[in-house]
C-alpha cells in the first residue's frame, strides 16, 4: 500500500467524521464514543499497514485496498 493510499484514506475517513458530526444529530456522548471507535480503529489499520501490529488485525483488509 502506498503512501498516497494511506492519506486519500485518513483525509476520506476524516471527511466522513466531520460530515456525520456536523449533519447528524446525536447525543454528546455518543457522538464522542462515535469519535473515540474511528479513531482508535484508524489507528489500528495505519500500525498495522505499516507492519508495526500484528496477529489477527494484520488480517483485517479495507475492501479494494
Amino acid at each position: 500500500m502506498s503512501f498516497i493510499q494511506l492519506l486519500i484514506g485518513i483525509v476520506v475517513v476524516g471527511l466522513i467524521l466531520w460530515l456525520v458530526n456536523t449533519y447528524i444529530p446525536m447525543q454528546a456522548g455518543v457522538k464522542k464514543i462515535l469519535n473515540i471507535v474511528i479513531i482508535i480503529a484508524l489507528i489500528l489499520y495505519l500500525l498495522s499497514a505499516f507492519g508495526v501490529l500484528g496477529g489477527p488485525v494484520s488480517g483485517l483488509r479495507l475492501r479494494g485496498w
